[in-house]
């Protein structure tokens, strides 16, 4: 099986942007589970059914499911069109924490990101909430990174002017507070790490010292 690196941890922790710089480095293949939920979340807004509709969710999942794929530069593509800044909205924030609570969901998705990991032929970096616990639970490699929560606010009230949309920081720091909470207190794969995962805080380390930090770690280990 190919080398499987799981990247776990809460928003704004740094893990997307962490895994994709790590994936280039290593020559793996980059999953991001997080952009299939908040795929789901559109794909389900669209067509009027409710995030936590599970009767509803389940239909749109069956068999042959959504066809999600990934493209180069970060794009994600829903039956082919690509939905790569439509997921990238606050409300689709919401929305993927939502429904990645729900059990139908989790169930149906499972062998999907299970699948896409184990089809690279060097290997792959996932990177989402529960990839270290329930995905992958024996990943090559585990991560959580985590951080203050003024620091992960600050980077996503950036990310998300960045790409036009104007939001206060408050409401970034308030949206990401009950994202927390609904992530850590769910029933069904709740955000915490591994026993085994490697903590990366991330608060006072800039982008390239935490992907130096993970690559040391995988090359170790791989060695190993």
């Amino acid at each position: 099986m190919p080398a499987i690196i799981a990247i776990d941890g809460p928003a704004g922790a740094g893990k997307s942007t962490v895994a994709r710089k790590l994936a280039r480095r290593l020559g793996y293949a980059m999953v991001d589970t997080g952009a299939i939920y908040r795929a789901v979340a559109l794909a389900a807004k669209r067509i009027a059914i409710a995030w936590d509709d599970d009767a509803g969710l389940a239909r749109l999942l069956d068999p042959p499911g959504l066809p999600i794929a990934f493209g180069e530069n970060d794009t994600v593509f829903l039956d082919g069109e690509d939905i790569s800044a439509a997921i990238r909205t606050p409300e689709m924030s919401r929305g993927a924490s939502v429904v990645s609570a729900r059990p139908v969901v989790r169930e149906r998705l499972l062998d999907l990101q299970r699948s896409l990991g184990r089809a690279a032929p060097r290997g792959a970096v996932l990177e989402g909430r529960d990839i270290g616990t329930v995905v992958f639970p024996d990943a090559t490699v585990k991560f959580f990174l985590t951080a203050a929560d003024d620091a992960r606010a600050r980077r996503r009230h950036a990310e998300l002017a960045g790409k036009g949309h104007e939001v206060d920081l408050s409401d970034v720091l308030e949206d990401q507070r009950r994202r927390d909470k609904d992530d850590t207190e769910r029933a069904i794969a709740p955000l915490k790490p591994a026993p085994d995962a490697v903590v990366v805080d991330t608060t006072g380390l800039d982008l390239d010292q935490v992907v130096e930090r993970c690559f040391r770690a995988v090359r170790e280990r791989v060695a190993a």
